[in-house]
């Protein structure tokens, strides 16, 4: 392995090499770039990524502190932030024959010319019971509904690129400003 190559070239060819390890020097060469022993676990091609990760990493810098903040935090609590939705994003839902349109604004949501502090109160308003907003929305899973990452795939595949309507709802979307996109219930 080359000391900190920087030229981009030189990075590419050891990389490339690792494309050809098996295992065992997969495993070797993780112990000279990390100096330690990898996690047993690891399958061939996470090992190669990982290392040409470090590769890239001690020749053209890594993570900025900010990244690194934003990680940890990720780590201390063991789920991801809360999403945040740009002003001006348009959420369209068809709920009962009614469509419901709400924008996205700065100090919280734009329904039929009021502002609520949160989609939760709008979907309360819409169907006078208490709904979680993101879920009404289609924002965000139920509880218990599989990640995209641990759904198991079945015999048939969907014509619609892996996307799929929240359990309970047909669709409903969450669209950036001039663009149109409608949700059926």
């Amino acid at each position: 392995m080359r000391r900190h190559a920087t030229d981009p070239a030189a990075i590419e060819a050891e990389i490339a090499h690792l494309r050809s390890l098996a295992r065992d020097a997969a495993r070797r060469h993780w112990r000279v770039v990390f100096g330690r022993t990898p996690p047993a676990d690891l399958s061939r091609d996470m090992l190669r990524r990982m290392i040409a990760w470090r590769l890239q990493e001690r020749a053209f810098g890594g993570l900025d502190t900010e990244s690194l903040r934003f990680l940890a935090g990720l780590a201390r609590h063991r789920s991801s932030p809360r999403r945040r939705l740009k002003p001006g994003t348009v959420l369209v839902r068809d709920y009962q024959g009614q469509r419901y349109t709400v924008t996205v604004a700065s100090d919280g949501f734009d329904w039929q010319g009021t502002i609520y502090p949160s989609l939760s109160a709008i979907a309360r308003a819409i169907t006078g019971t208490a709904w979680s907003g993101p879920r009404f929305f289609a924002l965000a899973r139920p509880k218990g509904a599989p990640t995209r990452g641990n759904r198991k795939r079945s015999g048939r595949e969907s014509p619609h690129n892996g996307s799929h309507p929240a359990p309970g709802l047909n669709t409903a979307s969450l669209l950036l400003p001039q663009t149109t996109s409608h949700a059926q219930t």
